[in-house]
């Protein structure tokens, strides 16, 4: 720690929507992480204030948060590389509505999931063989791109589009929904493909790739928003799907 700021000068927002950034005062420590700096605002200088995470390390992607203007998760983000001249600013996570200080409501963004057909639709009972998918098959290889997103719900708040147009279901809804358009097992398709070629569907997306820079598990929901592009055009072509 030689020759570095010994103490770190924090923003955090507190309040709702109506809130304001208030400042305080934070020891600078060894591989201090974002997370770090906001638990100790809670533990020493304020308990009041309200924060959301679970896992520290990686994992759940609860405790993501806007640190100087992006979204991050703050266990994985060192203050080393985010704080500027020994200062950090800490919003809540944009697009979502503010339920207190830094903690966000992700109703909208969970219903914007199911809105998206997110979930697996079986097309066996369990007393059918278990269907055998090659991992080397076009359609596994697609799924498998995409399939890591854990809805933290970073690439929603940095989305250009999410911000303008409030009806759009965003990113993270419509990766899931690729992950099982290319799923053989899944009996949902083409209710799933009417739903993501609707209004607020996949081709809403203005194609910014803002989501692929923030996503912390370096996944690019822009390329499968894509291939859904494709695969609705290809289905209304076909008459699978309606206008």
């Amino acid at each position: 720690m030689s020759g570095q700021i010994s103490e770190l000068s924090v923003s955090l927002w507190r309040g709702g929507k109506s809130g304001r950034y208030q400042t305080y005062s934070v020891p600078r420590r060894e591989s201090q992480t974002v997370l770090d700096v906001v638990t100790f605002v809670q533990r020493h200088l304020d308990p009041t204030l309200s924060y959301r995470f679970a896992c520290r390390v990686g994992v759940c992607g609860s405790c993501a948060m806007t640190v100087n203007g992006r979204p991050r998760w703050t266990c994985r983000t060192h203050v080393g590389k985010v704080a500027d001249n020994g200062r950090l600013e800490i919003g809540p996570l944009a697009n979502l509505p503010v339920i207190k200080d830094l903690t966000t409501d992700m109703e909208i963004f969970f219903r914007n999931w199911q809105k998206a057909k997110g979930a697996f639709v079986p097309s066996q009972t369990r007393h059918e063989p278990i269907a055998q998918i090659r991992p080397d098959s076009p359609a596994r290889i697609a799924a498998d791109a995409a399939i890591e997103c854990i809805n933290c719900g970073v690439c929603y708040a940095g989305c250009d589009t999410v911000r303008w147009n409030s009806g759009y279901v965003g990113p993270a809804a419509l990766t899931r929904a690729w992950t099982l358009v290319n799923d053989e097992r899944d009996g949902g398709n083409t209710a799933r493909l009417q739903a993501v070629a609707a209004d607020g569907g996949c081709h809403s997306c203005h194609s910014h790739q803002s989501c692929q820079e923030l996503c912390p598990q370096t996944l690019n929901p822009t390329a499968a928003i894509a291939g859904l592009k494709r695969r609705t055009a290809a289905a209304y072509l076909k008459g699978e799907i309606e206008a």
